[in-house]
């Protein structure tokens, strides 16, 4: 089994891509432990002497569709993948913002989760807590965006253009790649493009 842990905003087209290609790949059979991380890009874009996003209720909309998502994973983990899913799709296929608890509510309600959980965990604040604590965890491997994949006492930030296509297996075969790299092939520090493929 591999193990690992994965950062996600759902603001960011490649976690998007990436992570979907991980459900696709869990939900065919692969053999992950997978640990899925919120990771906010606003805190790094907050104001001099600011408070820290996850604690500055101005910022909460940033941050909604994480905590939304924390709460899930936390609580209601038998949905997670499928809240998981169906936040990127909104976001990156159906141009919904996700900062208002409307918005989210009218994409997971057909999901089945206790919407009212949710809302009632969102305001305790429980789950910004939890974000702060996932953004602390990773600034010690010096993480700097989403998706960072963490395996064993190693961060790696991947950045992949394409969704999942309609075999499963792609996706297995991808992720499976990818950790083989990560895992053996730590010599490897930077491997990029130098333009997007058309």
């Amino acid at each position: 089994m591999s193990s690992f842990q994965l950062s996600y905003d759902y603001r960011c087209p490649f976690a998007s891509n990436l992570h979907r290609h991980v459900i696709t790949a869990l939900r065919a059979g692969a053999d992950f432990e997978v640990t899925f991380v919120p990771w906010t890009m606003s805190q790094g874009y907050k104001a001099d002497r600011a408070p820290d996003v996850w604690d500055d209720p101005d910022r909460d909309d940033d941050l909604l569709a994480l905590a939304v998502s924390t709460s899930v994973r936390d609580l209601q983990p038998q949905y997670f993948l499928d809240v998981h899913e169906a936040l990127f799709r909104a976001r990156h296929e159906r141009a919904i913002r996700l900062v208002t608890m409307e918005e989210i509510d009218g994409v997971l309600a057909p999901i089945g989760v206790d919407l009212e959980d949710i809302h009632t965990d969102v305001a305790s604040r429980r789950p910004h807590k939890v974000i702060g604590e996932s953004f602390r965890e990773f600034d010690h491997y010096e993480a700097f965006g989403v998706p960072t994949f963490v395996v064993g006492n190693d961060a790696t930030f991947v950045r992949y253009m394409n969704a999942p296509n309609e075999q499963p297996g792609d996706s297995i075969t991808l992720i499976t790649s990818l950790l083989n790299l990560m895992t053996h092939e730590s010599a490897l520090n930077e491997f990029k493009h130098t333009r997007v493929p058309f």
